[in-house]
């Protein structure tokens, strides 16, 4: 499920604003993987994640004359998804009459089980609930950094911060994580 930004992406993007309707589906079929993880983050209703990135590529085909050359396609698609999840939020908390909150959450999920040995799988399973217990903020920014491999301005552009914001997150995340399993892991030794 890894992405790697590349020249590929670039001329597939270029492509598909000069009209060619095979760089569409070849960008969806590259990237769908990752946006539907990503969407998940925010909502578990696959169906709305779904629909969101649904309307995300019948988007890009739509205005695809009018899209800019010069981006991260990565960092676009994932910054548009987001705000169709949002959108899609808004609208089904308006017809049942209730606030949305868009936060980022990192459940652990059937779809990222691997097969691992025990003590291996134990450590993950703490690992994600140490995750858990972050702020919402600071687990999009140390998804978007280790699992989706993003530079710290792509990251900062998703998230609608500066870099500076999004370096300090993505520390603070880390330091915390590290100190609770340690933590955790001497308790455990002296007990």
């Amino acid at each position: 499920m890894n992405v790697v930004f590349s020249d590929a992406d670039k001329k597939l993007w270029v492509s598909l604003i000069n009209e060619d309707d095979e760089a569409l589906s070849l960008l969806y079929k590259q990237f769908i993987d990752v946006l539907y993880a990503f969407g998940l983050r925010f909502t578990q209703d696959g169906e709305l994640v779904k629909d969101a990135i649904q309307d995300l590529f019948v988007d890009l085909h739509k205005y695809r004359k009018t899209l800019a050359t010069d981006i991260n396609v990565k960092s676009y698609l994932f910054t548009s998804l987001k705000r169709k999840i949002f959108l899609l939020l808004k609208k089904q908390a308006k017809q049942e009459d209730t606030n949305i909150n868009l936060t980022f959450s990192l459940l652990y999920t059937e779809d990222n089980q691997t097969d691992t040995d025990d003590h291996s799988a134990a450590t993950l399973l703490k690992l994600k609930k140490q995750l858990a217990l972050l702020p919402g903020r600071q687990q999009e920014a140390l998804y978007l950094r280790f699992n989706s491999e993003l530079e710290y301005q792509e990251i900062a552009s998703i998230m609608d911060i500066s870099i500076g914001t999004c370096r300090t997150l993505v520390y603070r995340g880390v330091k915390q994580l590290r100190e609770r399993m340690v933590v955790k892991y001497i308790y455990k030794i002296l007990a």
